[in-house]
């Protein structure tokens, strides 16, 4: 049996395809993975992460009703009509049997190649609200998979959709929290937060974290503090905080990262994390069970955060601040509170593992297998 997987754009795209082609590979060592893509994040990461990758020039689609927009949606739509042409013949030259969407704009040219093919289809959507992708397809393909069960309403045949949860990492799953705490050196009395915004950080919210620092100083630094800055704000973070008045040398309690290469880790130490609330972000903290203060960011399209974030909150995982509100104290105070109440953080842990699928990329492969035998 031969799958296609079909994704692009940004990690959160392609990481959770990854983690199903491992998983369909180890159940099908005599079968063949292939990624289609387009010419973005995808060709590092799948290439290192073994797979062969066919990627086409794309490009995604300009809202407005200006000049540059129709000028850059004529060049999308002549992009996307070569490449369904390509991944044509790509698709007849491998024999795929079933091909999977997992997201990006990328992904719609192979899918809409295997609908033409009358090749088996499923996208999987990560967000809450299914992005334009999504609703492109999702009137045609034979499965739209889902993280949310309250996602279906949100089609047009919610009898296609299927709760699959997120694939993650299996570390973010099986990791101890007595084990991670002594791998960092953690004191078991001790309270940690831990604040991250994505690989290149996001600027208002290091604002907001640096400025909280100083109230942490202010009270004795009554939590260990380990932040994330992300490329975007490592040149400037430390001269900001110490114009709020800390002094990291002399703050031991305050430990601040470019990139948290052991994310897992550190997330199964914490007691509280300050995040947004991307999809893969929003289930790696169910995965992990972690209590969290979610700012979704405002600047996505169709204000996908803040639905992710507002899906957590209503199982009672999460505690949502949006970006306009979220000054350093407001902030403050709600890490505070939520520390000072450990029943309250009990709670939200067994929330957050209660919306967790630990099988999702395992479900997933099911339902590939399902496709390619014809038992939709």
């Amino acid at each position: 049996m031969n799958v296609v997987f079909t994704c692009g754009g940004t990690a959160g795209h392609i990481n959770p395809a990854i983690a199903v082609a491992n998983i369909w590979k180890e159940r099908h060592p005599e079968g063949k993975v292939l990624f289609i893509g387009g010419d973005d994040m995808e060709m590092e990461l799948v290439p290192k992460a073994g797979y062969e990758l066919v990627g086409f020039p794309s490009a995604s689609f300009c809202r407005g009703l200006h000049m540059h927009a129709f000028r850059h949606n004529a060049r999308a739509v002549g992009l996307i009509t070569r490449a369904i042409s390509k991944c044509k013949r790509v698709l007849r030259d491998f024999q795929a049997d079933v091909v999977i969407g997992t997201g990006g704009y990328a992904s719609f040219p192979a899918l809409e190649a295997a609908r033409r093919l009358h090749i088996p289809t499923c996208v999987h959507e990560s967000n809450a609200m299914p992005g334009l992708t999504t609703r492109m397809v999702a009137d045609w393909v034979d499965r739209v998979l889902i993280c949310f069960p309250e996602s279906a309403k949100h089609y047009r045949h919610p009898e296609k959709a299927e709760v699959v949860g997120m694939p993650v990492r299996r570390e973010f799953l099986f990791n101890d929290r007595a084990k991670a705490r002594k791998a960092l050196g953690i004191g078991e009395d001790e309270w940690v937060v831990l604040s991250a915004f994505g690989s290149q950080g996001a600027r208002e919210m290091n604002y907001a974290v640096g400025r909280m620092m100083a109230l942490e100083q202010a009270d004795g630094f009554p939590f260990r503090h380990i932040h994330a800055v992300g490329s975007y704000g490592w040149d400037w973070m430390g001269d900001f905080v110490k114009d709020q008045g800390v002094d990291l040398a002399k703050a031991p309690r305050i430990e601040m990262k470019e990139y948290l290469y052991n994310m897992p880790t550190v997330m199964a130490a914490a007691d509280v994390m300050i995040s947004r609330a991307g999809a893969s972000t929003c289930n790696e903290i169910a995965a992990a069970g972690i209590p969290c203060v979610l700012i979704p960011s405002p600047n996505v399209t169709d204000n996908h955060q803040e639905k992710n974030a507002r899906a957590l909150e209503r199982g009672g995982g999460a505690e949502v601040l949006l970006e306009k509100d979220c000054t350093a104290q407001a902030l403050y105070g709600l890490v505070t509170d939520l520390l000072k109440d450990p029943e309250k953080r009990r709670g939200m842990r067994a929330a957050l593992h209660k919306m967790a699928v630990p099988d999702s990329a395992e479900r997933i492969c099911d339902i590939l297998d399902r496709l390619a035998a014809g038992k939709q």
